[in-house]
């Protein structure tokens, strides 16, 4: 019988690489690492690993192994999900995970209705980055997390998570109001000269801007570097520069801000592990959230004369 832990690491290693990064991903150290993976291979049989220079490469045997892990591992969250919906109330530990805008606006009302509903459910949030979350979801650290991408800087289907569609938003370029001139084919090429408030570099949002700038044909100068979009308004009011902001972080700006609408877009997704979009926690969670966001859309004042059902994604 294979050891459904040590097929585990063996996932990890065919997606990060090495046996350090699985071991640093796990808290193990690289020889418990090694021992785990060896123990797997004499309990499969056959040469799953080979040596390759000062590492290890997956064998043709171990790639189609680790196909099987993701279905045998989808299939235990659905067994975990059926026992789960046997259990009344609901109960146990959910962990959220959500980028900043979605924890300031989005969370805290489905939080109150989780907690009204389900008092017995221990709710936990983490506000990290989108990028973090897909690791964190497989390594068990969320059961919860909302994912965004542009179509400026699309995103892959991740193998190992299931989810379901939350928002579609407007990108806007957030300008003084001194310096907006109206109507623009291109908003962006409008302030190639024009100095930049960005997100921190390596950031998916620093890519993004760095993006359209490059399309609209040159490079941005960025002045500073924030990744809190009421921080950036404010700044932009404050004459600092001009910057690239989401709807979900436009819907306030401060006096002396105009927001100019593009045509990118930025897309959410509620984010699961595979298998686990059964579970009632889970499925409880993707219901109040998706009720907190159209609320939000449809109390909040949208910038643009925006309409709440064009942002609030379906399936």
């Amino acid at each position: 019988m294979l050891d459904v832990r040590r097929l585990r690491l063996l996932r990890d290693l065919s997606r990060l690489g090495t046996i350090a990064a699985v071991a640093e991903a796990h808290a193990y150290t690289p020889s418990a690492v090694s021992q785990q993976l060896a123990a797997l291979q004499r309990e499969a049989g056959v040469p799953l690993l080979e040596k390759t220079g000062r590492g290890v490469a997956l064998t043709p045997a171990a790639v189609a192994l680790v196909g099987h892990t993701e279905t045998v591992l989808a299939a235990l969250e659905r067994a975990s999900a059926s026992l789960a919906a046997a259990r009344t109330p609901l109960s146990g530990t959910i962990r959220i995970g959500a980028f900043p805008t979605a924890v300031h606006t989005l969370l805290p009302a489905a939080l109150v209705a989780l907690a009204r509903d389900h008092p017995a459910l221990d709710l936990m949030v983490t506000e990290l980055d989108p990028a973090a979350a897909p690791e964190a979801l497989r390594e068990r650290r969320l059961d919860v997390a909302l994912l965004h991408d542009y179509d400026l800087a699309p995103v892959d289907p991740d193998p190992t998570l299931d989810s379901t569609p939350l928002l579609d938003e407007t990108v806007y370029l957030a300008v003084p109001s001194s310096a907006a001139t109206g109507s623009l084919a291109d908003p962006v090429a409008g302030f190639r000269d024009a100095e930049w408030i960005m997100s921190a570099p390596g950031t998916l949002c620093h890519t993004v801007a760095v993006r359209a700038c490059q399309a609209a044909g040159f490079s941005p100068r960025a002045r500073h570097h924030v990744d809190d979009f009421a921080a950036v308004l404010t700044l932009v009011a404050a004459g600092q520069g001009v910057a690239l902001v989401p709807e979900l972080g436009a819907a306030r700006p401060p006096d002396g801000v105009s927001l100019l609408p593009l045509t990118a877009r930025r897309r959410t997704r509620i984010a699961y592990r595979r298998g686990a979009g059964d579970h009632p926690a889970v499925a409880a969670c993707v219901a109040a959230i998706r009720t907190a966001t159209a609320d939000h859309y449809r109390e909040s004042r949208l910038p643009a004369g925006a309409d709440p059902e064009s942002v609030f994604a379906k399936d």
